[in-house]
């Protein structure tokens, strides 16, 4: 019964294989034509004389061939999953015997089910293999192309020769889109047209008129008035967002222009390559306008991304116009070049004006990039700008010199994608402050929220962003990206999970958006919900640092999932390693559950006077491993949360601020106690900080050495005052004494010395001093009195 029920179940699985295979022969590629396709494209690759143009859509094709095959290689997936299955609970055939004839034929079944299934899978791949390899070789033959180009020398734009060639070819070019529009206009059926369309001309020229020349400066006028108003940040970035008026009235002017041109009939075939690119053209203008006046302000109402001088910045804003109009007429010149045809030495002569006045332009740029105001240690923003600064020396120097000598193309690939860098750069920047200062709006973080976390982690994603709009910039081709791009997803085997960068920014990008939403809810309880509640604020602390440590857990734990990684296996690496972690880190994890603890039940909250381990001061801040105290003299005190919830810990001011304070004092002998217990009651009860009940007290201690000792003991309003309430007792005391009469004893000690002469073992004894002598006390001479 049992092996019968094993063939029967063989059949089914047989049967179901069978059916997945059937619904996907309708999906697989046509081979027959594939292999068409490969073959003219392997011919062309040999042959290596296909236009670059030619090869861009033989490769085009072949990336659609890929993705056909990279599909194909998923099919019977599902088929083939449940044979494997199929076949792994039959387990391994027996080395040594024979098995039963059921179960070998049913694996026989599965086996031939199973190669039948992979069949077109395998064809995919060899396929898909074959695709690949031959993209790779057209594309190394374009990028050989491009950088032969890149190094190929042409004339001398310098050399007289050309020059009549060159004027010729310009005026050509002119003449011939002033003729098309000439021609047109003596066209009796154009010029009704023409009539016809008049009104829509007139208004279309009046709308481009009025746009093109005042509403730069309309929205420029509005957003400095906004600005002026207020420092804010808000009002900053209110002027910002109308200054973008500044780039997008005069597009939609020149997009009126263009209307009003087409509805004349009049532009030809010159004419219309040329309003084909005058929006783009005039929006690479207007883009460096409007750049240059956020990075080079009129004035300056928050700090600038650049610290120079008003005439510095005038100047930088003069340089980048000068750049933004190269880069409009490089694209006019560009359409005008390729649809004329010119030369290489008339493109060299005419472009080279337009590389000088650039590359001064980038030089005296980098000019004033050195002339900053710097402190006194270089930040990471400095030595960026210092090395900017180089880079655009260095363009400028070889710029110049390398079309000159003849190196057109080389020229070319250096200076317009160096100036589109600056654009993007500066686009990048202002971004990162706009990210930086709605992030402090909305949080209200502190300076500007340059310390935030998020603004950093939301300007890393931007430079990041920005890698490959400079990529295509210096030449990269769109298809070279995509081609990386598909390289990076596919990523990397890591046992049963495959990672790639896609999974990892899928994670990083939802982790920023958990933390961020995770730090707005915070911002949004302390500073607008908890503010309105009856929560004291170490309570409201406490619930902001639960909310943040939970939100940052549950973002972790979503982008995790999100990104792909099986959790089953981080499982089982964590209980591997919980052991060590319990050994090793015991102290941390103690600090960790003991802070934890600390939210809780809140025995200590931010701002309490504690004093611990024979420290004393204000807790500052409690993170889940310490809590930082700050003692009365200024200096910080790092406490494991262990010793705050094991030891014994005293807090002043928990609960409330009220607390007792006690004053020594001491009399002379002979004053009358009860004299002075009335005067210390009088001056503690006049104090405005002593409360009157319970009502101050005054205690005769005892007898002294050298004085009658007493106390106030007093119970104050706020015990963080009472340092300045003992002294201001003291002051009083003093002197209510000294009006008393009564006096304040000090120690006296009187020191005898027995035998002094013992202390100077040494010393001789000293001589008389006599008077001193005269004329008139003097000896006399007897001598001379005998002889008298």
């Amino acid at each position: 019964m049992i092996n019968a029920f094993r063939v029967f179940t063989a059949t089914v699985l047989v049967l179901i294989s069978t059916v997945f295979l059937w619904a996907q022969t309708a999906t697989t590629p046509d081979y027959a034509s594939w292999q068409d396709v490969a073959a003219r494209s392997t011919e062309a690759i040999e042959a290596g004389r296909a236009s670059d143009v030619a090869l861009g859509e033989l490769r085009s094709q072949l990336v659609e061939w890929r993705d056909k095959f990279d599909k194909a290689r998923d099919t019977n997936a599902k088929a083939i999953e449940v044979v494997n299955s199929q076949l792994a609970a039959l387990g391994k055939a027996p080395e040594d015997g024979e098995e039963p004839a059921e179960i070998a034929t049913q694996r026989s079944s599965l086996n031939a089910s199973l190669s039948a299934l992979r069949a077109p899978v395998q064809s995919a791949e060899v396929a898909y293999t074959e695709a690949d390899a031959l993209i790779n070789g057209i594309d190394e033959i374009i990028r050989d192309r491009q950088s032969d180009r890149l190094v190929q020398r042409g004339p001398s734009p310098l050399n007289p020769a050309h020059w009549p060639e060159a004027f010729e070819h310009f005026v050509t070019s002119a003449h011939a889109t002033w003729n098309e529009s000439v021609v047109a206009w003596k066209n009796p059926i154009q010029q009704a047209e023409m009539r016809a369309n008049a009104p829509e001309v007139i208004f279309l020229l009046a709308v481009a008129f009025l746009l093109l020349a005042r509403s730069r400066a309309w929205f420029d006028r509005l957003s400095q008035k906004i600005q002026v108003r207020s420092s804010s940040v808000g009002h900053w970035l209110a002027g910002l967002a109308v200054s973008l008026g500044q780039v997008l009235l005069p597009l939609v002017g020149l997009q009126a222009l263009i209307l009003a041109a087409y509805a004349t009939d009049l532009p030809g075939l010159r004419g219309e390559l040329f309003l084909s690119n005058l929006i783009w053209a005039g929006f690479q203008f207007l883009a460096s306008i409007w750049l240059a006046a956020q990075i080079f302000p009129k004035t300056v109402k928050i700090e600038p991304l650049i610290k120079l001088s008003d005439d510095q910045r005038a100047a930088g804003r003069v340089y980048s116009s000068v750049l933004g109009a190269v880069l409009a007429l490089q694209v006019l010149l560009a359409a005008i070049a390729e649809h004329d045809r010119w030369s290489d030495a008339t493109a060299a002569v005419i472009y080279l004006p337009v590389f000088v006045v650039a590359c001064f332009a980038l030089w005296r740029l980098a000019q004033l990039l050195k002339q900053r105001e710097t402190d006194d240690t270089a930040s990471p923003t400095d030595r960026l700008i210092s090395l900017l600064a180089r880079a655009l020396n260095a363009v400028a120097v070889f710029g110049v010199a390398l079309a000159i000598v003849g190196y057109f193309n080389a020229s070319q690939r250096i200076i317009f994608p160096a100036i589109t860098t600056l654009q993007v750069l500066a686009a990048v920047v202002i971004l990162q402050r706009v990210v930086m200062l709605v992030f402090a709006l909305v949080t209200g973080a502190a300076d500007n929220g340059r310390d935030s976390l998020i603004p950093v982690l939301m300007g890393g994603m931007l430079a990041i962003a920005s890698l490959p709009v400079l990529a295509l910039v210096w030449g990269a081709r769109a298809s070279d990206l995509a081609e990386l791009w598909r390289t990076m997803s596919d990523g990397v085997q890591f046992g049963e999970t495959r990672l790639s960068p896609m999974d990892f920014f899928t994670f990083l990008l939802i982790f920023i958006v958990g933390y961020t939403m995770t730090r707005l809810a915070q911002g949004a309880l302390k500073n607008t919900i908890l503010p309105k509640t009856k929560l004291d604020l170490g309570g409201q602390n406490a619930i902001v640092a639960g909310l943040g440590y939970i939100g940052i857990f549950l973002a972790a734990l979503i982008a995790i999932n999100a990104a792909g990684v099986d959790l089953s296996s981080i499982a089982l690496v964590a209980g591997a390693l919980s052991v060590g972690i319990g050994f090793g880190l015991q102290n941390v994890v103690s600090n960790f559950v003991s802070g934890i603890i600390l939210l809780i039940e809140r025995p200590v909250s931010e701002g309490d006077w504690i004093e611990v381990n024979g420290n004393m001061g204000y807790v500052r801040d409690i993170s889940v491993r310490s809590t930082r105290m700050e003692t009365f003299d200024r200096t910080d005190v790092i406490i494991p949360n262990a010793d705050l919830v094991s030891g014994v810990v005293t807090n002043y001011t928990r609960g409330n601020t009220i607390g007792r304070l006690i004053v020594p004092v001491g009399v002379a002998y002979g004053t009358d106690p009860r004299r002075v217990e009335k005067i210390l009651k009088e001056i503690a009860a006049s104090h405005q900080t002593i409360m009157s009940y319970p009502e101050p007290a005054v205690l005769f201690r005892g007898f002294g050495a050298s004085s009658l000792d007493f106390e106030i003991r007093a119970i104050l309003r706020d015990i963080n005052l009472m340092m300045v309430v003992h002294s201001d007792l003291n002051h009083s005391i003093a002197q209510r004494f000294m009006d008393e009469g009564i006096e304040i004893p000090f120690a006296q000690t009187d020191i005898w010395l027995r035998n002094p002469e013992t202390l100077r073992p040494n010393a001789q004894p000293e001589t008389p001093v006599g008077p001193p002598v005269t004329p008139e006390t003097a000896p006399k001479d007897d001598k001379k009195d005998d002889a008298e």
